[in-house]
C-alpha cells in the first residue's frame, strides 16, 4: 500500500466520524485506552523481547497507568463543537479537526506513545498513522491492531489509526509529507526531519534532566526518589534525571541513603573513567549498552554487582564537556556531583545542559525553600520543572498538574515550536467568533498623555 492510499483511508475515517457528539467521541478514547489496559502485561514482554530495551515490570505499569492517566485527564474536556464562551469578552471558542497525523515512534515507548499519541488525536476527532521505529515495529504494530479492534466494537472505522507495513526512512518521510500534522517523538534527526517535510509539526528535544538536592531536605526521600527515576524502565526515559548536585558536606550521608535504597556506588576516579569508556564511542552512546541492566553495564566495566541492582551512581569531578557521562546515558545511571552553594549548584545544573545535552526539557529540585525553587524555575532553560518528584513525572500523572503526554516538547531550547507537554487542544483547530463588545474604546491621546 503508498503512503498515499494510507492517507486516504485516515481521511475516509475522519470523515465517517465528523458528525460525532462529544460522547461518540469521549467513547472512542475511553475504548482505546481500556484495550490497551487489559493487554498490559503482554504488550510489555513483547515489547522488552523485541528491542531489548528496558524493565518488563516497568513496562507493565506505563501500559497500566498511561491509559488511566489520559483517559483520566481527558474525559471532562470539551474538544466537539463549542468548546468554550467568555461573555467578558465575547469569544466564543470552536473546535475543529486537524485532520490525518503522522505520529512517528520511538523504540523506547513502542505501546503507550502510539496510544497517547491516539487518544489526544481523536479526542478532537482526528486520525493517526503511526510510523514505528523499525527495531520496534511488531510490538507497535500489535498495539495498533488492538485499538483498531476497540474502534470496530465502537461501530467506527478501524483507520482512524493505522500503522505503516513498511519501516523505511523514505516511507516516514513521505508520511510526514503528505499528512496535515506530525507529532514527532525520538532523536533529534528524526526531529529535524518533521520539521523539515513541510507539514506542521511539533517535535521534541533530547533529555538529561540535572536535579539539585537542596540542603535541609530529606536525604532518604531524594534517594527514594532518584532510584524511582534513574530507575525506571531502566533509564530509558527521557525525563529520568541523569546528573544529581547534592551538597558537599552531606555527601557521606546521602550516599549511604542512596546505598540504603540499593544504589551500587563507585567513587574511584579510575573505575567511574571504565564506565565511560563502555557507554560511550566517539562521544556517543553505545547502542548495545542502551536500556540494559545494570549488573549487564557494570559487568561490560569490568564489576561484579549484585543481581537484582537497580541503580548505579558515578562520582564524577566535573560537569559539563568534561565528561562524556554527563550526555545523555539512557541508561539506570546517575552522575553525582558535589556543590558548594546552591547558586553554584544551579549554575553546573545549567553548564551541563548547555555543554552535554538536555537543554530545554525537564529539570528537578528537591528542595522545601520556596525561594531557592523559584530562584532555580527561573534561571534553568527548560520547560518542566519537578519539584519533590521524580523527574519522570513529567510525562504529567495525576500527581501534578501537568498534562498527560507521551510527547514532551522543549521550546525553542530544544528547537522545538511547543514549550510544554504536547496536549489534546494542540491536535485542534480552535476558531474564535468575536462577538461585538458594547466598550468605551480608550483614544490614542488620553493613552499617551504624559
Amino acid at each position: 500500500m503508498t503512503i498515499q492510499e494510507y492517507v486516504e483511508r485516515g481521511r475516509k475515517a475522519v470523515e465517517a466520524i465528523k458528525d460525532y457528539d462529544q460522547a461518540q467521541t469521549d467513547k472512542l478514547v475511553y475504548e482505546a485506552a481500556k484495550i490497551i489496559y487489559q493487554h498490559a502485561a503482554e504488550l510489555a514482554r513483547e515489547a522488552v523481547d523485541e528491542t531489548g530495551l528496558g524493565y518488563y515490570e516497568d513496562k507493565i505499569c506505563k501500559n497500566t497507568d498511561t491509559p488511566a492517566a489520559f483517559w483520566a485527564y481527558l474525559r471532562d474536556k470539551k474538544s466537539v463543537g463549542i468548546i468554550s464562551e467568555n461573555k467578558e469578552t465575547g469569544i466564543i471558542e470552536v473546535a475543529h479537526p486537524v485532520g490525518v497525523i503522522a505520529c512517528v515512534t520511538p523504540a523506547t515507548n513502542p505501546n503507550v506513545t502510539p496510544l497517547g499519541n491516539f487518544m489526544d488525536a481523536v479526542k478532537g476527532k482526528n486520525a493517526i498513522i503511526v510510523s514505528p521505529a523499525p527495531r520496534a515495529a511488531k510490538s507497535t504494530t500489535h498495539t495498533v491492531e488492538l485499538i483498531r479492534e476497540a474502534m470496530v466494537k465502537c461501530g467506527a472505522p478501524a483507520d482512524l489509526i493505522q500503522v505503516l507495513s513498511e519501516v523505511t526512512l523514505a516511507n516516514s518521510q513521505a508520511l510526514m509529507e503528505a499528512c496535515d500534522l506530525v507529532i514527532a517523538t525520538g532523536g533529534s534527526g528524526m526531529v529535524k526531519a518533521a520539521y523539515s517535510s513541510g507539514t506542521p509539526a511539533y517535535g521534541v528535544g533530547p533529555g538529561n534532566p540535572p536535579v539539585v538536592l537542596d540542603r535541609g531536605y530529606d536525604l532518604k526521600e531524594a534517594a527514594k526518589m532518584t532510584v524511582t527515576a534513574v530507575g525506571s524502565d531502566n533509564g530509558i526515559l527521557c525525563d529520568g534525571d541523569n546528573l544529581l548536585l547534592y551538597p558537599q558536606e552531606e555527601e557521606e550521608k546521602f550516599f549511604q541513603a542512596l546505598k540504603d535504597e540499593g544504589v551500587v556506588l563507585f567513587e574511584e576516579k579510575g573505575d567511574v573513567e571504565k564506565f565511560g569508556a563502555v557507554l560511550f564511542h566517539d562521544g556517543h552512546p553505545v547502542p548495545e549498552l542502551v536500556g540494559k541492566d545494570a549488573p549487564v553495564i557494570a559487568k561490560a566495566a569490568g564489576f561484579d554487582i549484585p543481581k537484582d541492582t537497580k541503580v548505579m551512581g558515578l562520582k564524577i569531578d566535573a560537569v559539563g564537556k568534561a565528561n562524556v557521562l554527563n550526555k545523555e546515558i539512557m541508561g539506570p545511571i546517575v552522575v553525582l556531583k558535589g556543590y558548594e552553594s546552591f547558586e553554584e549548584a544551579v549554575a553546573m545544573a545549567i553548564q551541563n545542559m548547555e555543554e552535554a545535552g538536555g537543554i530545554g526539557h525537564t529539570a528537578g529540585i528537591f528542595s522545601n525553600d520556596r525561594k531557592h525553587i523559584e530562584y532555580y524555575g527561573e534561571r534553568i532553560p527548560v520547560a518542566r520543572v519537578l519539584v519533590n518528584q521524580p523527574t519522570p513525572d513529567a510525562w504529567g500523572p495525576s500527581t501534578n498538574g501537568l498534562s498527560p503526554a507521551v510527547s514532551e516538547s522543549c521550546g525553542t531550547w530544544g528547537n522545538n515550536i511547543l514549550c510544554e507537554n504536547v496536549d489534546y487542544i494542540h491536535l485542534i483547530n480552535v476558531s474564535k467568533i468575536a462577538l461585538p463588545l458594547d466598550v468605551q474604546v480608550p483614544s490614542p491621546e488620553e493613552l499617551f498623555k504624559d
